[in-house]
């Protein structure tokens, strides 16, 4: 089997796969979900049994869709990424992450309360992934803060940070799809750290602002080289690919020490860890709540490492038909299809 056919056939969902393949579809959600939830090092051959602790459902919230149906749920995946709660239906829980943010549910009580839910095989489920959030207020990204990106650019470390906004239409799944827009040319890639924010915050100091966080996930920033940023160039439909699931801060001890990974058609392109960021989150949250006022659910995109198209040797943009694989450690892997626009 090709590399490019076994990439397809392990990563992308069982709605992707054709029909003759129906006896592999129900092992294909369980293979898909560990692949995004855990993205740990391996440091031994020999298979290790999960624990309970990484068995049962933890804050790593999703939203999906059950079949056919057009209800939106959210729910909770286990680390290992075998095991699933529906919250929506179980609990008092809003049935989006919007919403569900706003209501400030107490994890440990959350926590607590999964032995009494029903656990759910993501095996025997039938589901389509959604993005785990799709309508935050603001979007805001952080431009050049790495320095081996400085460094590849052949500019100064910057002394204080600058921001480029996103809006909320080019947000799609984990597993869906990039247009290449017909009038974008030259389409780039930078695998981030995304910050949820939990809590209204105004004027913040840095060493309180992790407590407005509600938690962390991958993005992939994909932007129009060739397009003005403020019309158009960060913002096409599809162009913020995100997931696959939001997980809350408490299961992330330190998110200064995080490798993060990009491949493309197989290929590493960009290899990094949030121990090189130049403002770390705490200080891009204090900033950013001096000029304005931060809200629950909004996102901050923390910057991408060196590695992206438009500084190698020759330039190396996305084309239709590429394979776009994004990891962080801890924070799960997404894959994404760059397509035509007119397929």
């Amino acid at each position: 089997m090709s590399t490019s056919m076994y990439i397809f056939r392990n990563s992308f969902p069982k709605w992707f796969i054709p029909r003759a393949d129906r006896q592999a579809q129900k092992s294909l959600q369980l293979h898909i979900f560990r692949q995004l939830q855990t993205n740990h090092p391996t440091t031994s051959a020999v298979a290790i049994k999960p624990t309970v602790e990484q068995v049962l459902p933890k804050c790593r919230f999703m939203q999906y869709r059950r079949g056919n149906e057009h209800l939106k749920r959210l729910g909770m995946v286990s680390e290992d990424g075998g095991k699933m709660v529906e919250l929506s239906s179980t609990s008092c829980a809003a049935p989006n992450m919007m919403d569900f943010i706003h209501q400030r549910y107490c994890m440990d009580n959350l926590l607590d309360s999964v032995q009494f839910m029903t656990i759910e095989d993501v095996e025997a489920v039938d589901l389509r992934l959604l993005p785990p959030i799709d309508s935050p207020g603001k979007i805001i990204g952080v431009d050049c803060n790495y320095v081996d990106n400085c460094d590849e650019q052949h500019i100064s470390i910057p002394r204080e940070p600058s921001f480029h906004v996103k809006f909320a239409t080019s947000i799609t799944g984990a597993l869906d799809n990039i247009k290449a827009h017909s009038l974008a040319k030259h389409i780039d890639y930078g695998c981030q750290l995304a910050v949820v924010m939990g809590k209204k915050c105004q004027e913040v100091a840095p060493k309180e602002a992790l407590n407005y966080v509600f938690g962390f996930m991958v993005v992939q920033d994909i932007m129009a080289r060739d397009r003005s940023a403020l019309f158009g160039g960060h913002s096409m439909d599809t162009f913020l690919p995100l997931g696959p699931t939001i997980v809350h801060r408490c299961h992330v001890p330190d998110v200064s020490h995080l490798w993060i990974k990009t491949l493309v058609n197989g290929e590493e392109r960009q290899t990094g860890n949030t121990r090189d960021m130049i403002f770390k989150v705490d200080f891009l949250i204090h900033r950013l709540s001096q000029y304005l006022t931060l809200c629950p659910g909004d996102i901050i995109l923390t910057g991408t490492p060196a590695g992206s198209g438009a500084y190698r040797k020759p330039t190396s943009f996305l084309k239709p038909g590429d394979l776009i694989e994004s990891e962080i450690q801890n924070l799960g892997r997404m894959c994404n299809k760059v397509v035509s626009p007119y397929s």
